[in-house]
């Protein structure tokens, strides 16, 4: 009887898990470089929600608002999912 060594199941699952990378790597152009999309969606939340509290703060709103990082790291997050939503979806 053959036996297997220790590791199989880790190859079995890449072997399995293979099949699930796209053709190619989401990059984008900037400046004649490539960088992945993540960073520039990363980038483009930042800013967002940068923006957004510049908004907040001349409003007043950001003295009286609960949680104020959970709550411009939350919307940080949203703006960077929504811009690979409508950026880089095939």
């Amino acid at each position: 009887m053959a036996s297997f060594p220790m590791h199989w199941p880790a190859v079995t699952a890449a072997v399995l898990l293979s099949g699930c990378a796209p053709r190619s790597a989401p990059y984008v152009t900037v400046f004649d470089s490539y960088f992945p999309a993540w960073i520039l969606c990363a980038v483009i939340g930042v800013v967002g929600a940068s923006l957004v509290r510049v908004l907040l703060v001349r409003w007043g709103i950001d003295d009286v608002m609960p949680l104020r990082v959970l709550v411009y790291l939350s919307l940080a997050a949203a703006l960077m999912f929504l811009s690979s939503l409508l950026f880089f979806t095939r």
